[in-house]
């Protein structure tokens, strides 16, 4: 199959729009972060339940993102998005009557269980409608990502100090909202699409991909990438709303403006793929973050923070790179494929809070940090073997 070329220019506001799509997708993935130490408290609740309110969230993601793509290639792109943007609002304003951990991890799931319906689906729109400026447009799309990222952490800190976490998960509901009218209104339908057929051919085009050497590794890449960046974000809040450190809410929500150098990093990601390739490119972000998580063991409280910007700034382009690799490597299903992607990615995730928070009980910040390199020199060997000495598919 021939990849179609779009003669659509992105305007400004088209690629503001991703951007804001990409932030509104991730707004509420790791929002609780900033707030654990607080409703380690107001719950009673151990390290590993403290996780867990991250990690299921995750894990719903990882559950639906093959569905959701399969059902995106059979409907189409702009309408799933809206609409699954739409369904976040209503668990997210049900947090703020949760009377129980177990209610809180209940609405955490099924905030996440439309996220694919975002992340899966806009991937596969920008690949469709925009092949000719793929990596520059998929790193807007990441940007967004970790503008998202951050603003759910950073404003959650600070609504809880101002308002409470209760009144801010409202707020939260209404900025959500304000996503759904703008992409309603703004994203364009798509031109490029084409309907899979029916269930038989996704199911084909799904044997397709799990035989697709490309994809395996992309998906063991974000496994990992998902796994350190939630364990290492997840529970240095714990450890410095300890002593000697003490930070408040409002403080650890500025722990996460780390996270808008990554947002400025991101769009870079293009031009390193250009430059050096895939595989390096991976390397060099790769061995970044594993330098990143080493340094936060040190105690000095600036120290730690560069070592976060290092960390997130190599997970950041990982994810950028992997999305990359795995979109030039399929030319039909794009959103299965992005699906079985963020299948693993979150797969990747939901564990990393499970096994670090075991790791954080049992042996401190030492033993998140051990565990995350562990991943990320397996990730090394992803890479190399499954990239840099793969031998290229014929076509």
């Amino acid at each position: 199959m021939t990849m179609i070329k779009s003669n659509r220019a992105p305007s400004l506001l088209l690629k503001l729009t991703i951007m804001m799509i990409g932030g509104f997708a991730f707004l509420q993935v790791y929002s609780i972060q900033a707030i654990l130490p607080v409703l380690m408290e107001h719950f009673a609740a151990t390290h590993v339940q403290a996780g867990l309110t991250v990690g299921v969230t995750v894990m719903a993601v990882a559950i639906m993102s093959p569905f959701m793509g399969m059902f995106s290639d059979a409907v189409g792109r702009k309408s799933l998005i809206v609409i699954c943007m739409l369904l976040i609002v209503i668990p997210t304003a049900l947090l703020s009557i949760s009377e129980s951990i177990s209610q809180i991890k209940l609405w955490r799931f099924l905030q996440g269980l439309f996220v694919p319906g975002i992340t899966v689906v806009t991937i596969a729109y920008i690949s469709e409608e925009f092949p000719d400026k793929l990596a520059a447009m998929l790193s807007l799309y990441v940007s967004g990502t970790v503008l998202g990222g951050f603003s759910g952490r950073f404003l959650t800190g600070y609504l809880h100090s101002l308002v409470g976490w209760q009144t801010g998960y409202l707020i939260f509901a209404g900025l959500m909202l304000i996503g759904v009218i703008w992409a309603a209104l703004v994203l364009p339908a798509s031109k490029n699409f084409v309907v899979s057929g029916n269930f038989r051919a996704s199911l084909n085009i799904l044997r397709q991909h799990s035989q697709n050497p490309h994809v395996l590794t992309a998906c063991a890449l974000g496994a990992c990438v998902l796994f350190s960046l939630v364990s290492i974000f997840t529970f240095i809040n714990l450890r410095l709303a300890a002593a000697p450190y003490e930070l408040s809410s409002a403080n650890l929500a500025n722990l996460f403006t780390v996270y808008l150098i990554g947002m400025l990093i991101t769009p870079l990601t293009a031009k390193l793929i250009y430059k050096v390739g895939i595989a390096n490119s991976l390397f060099f972000a790769i061995i970044s973050s594993i330098c990143g998580a080493l340094i936060t063991l040190c105690s000095p409280l600036w120290l730690i923070i560069v070592g976060l910007v290092i960390m997130s700034s190599g997970v950041f382009i990982s994810q950028a790179t992997t999305i990359s690799h795995i979109s030039q490597h399929v030319n039909q299903g794009r959103s299965l494929a992005s699906g079985l992607y963020y299948m693993c990615y979150y797969t990747g995730g939901s564990i990393g809070a499970w096994i670090c928070g075991i790791s954080y009980t049992h042996f401190g910040w030492s033993g998140v940090v051990s565990t995350v390199i562990l991943l990320q020199l397996m990730a090394l060997g992803i890479v190399f073997f499954g990239i840099k000495m793969a031998k290229p598919v014929t076509k």
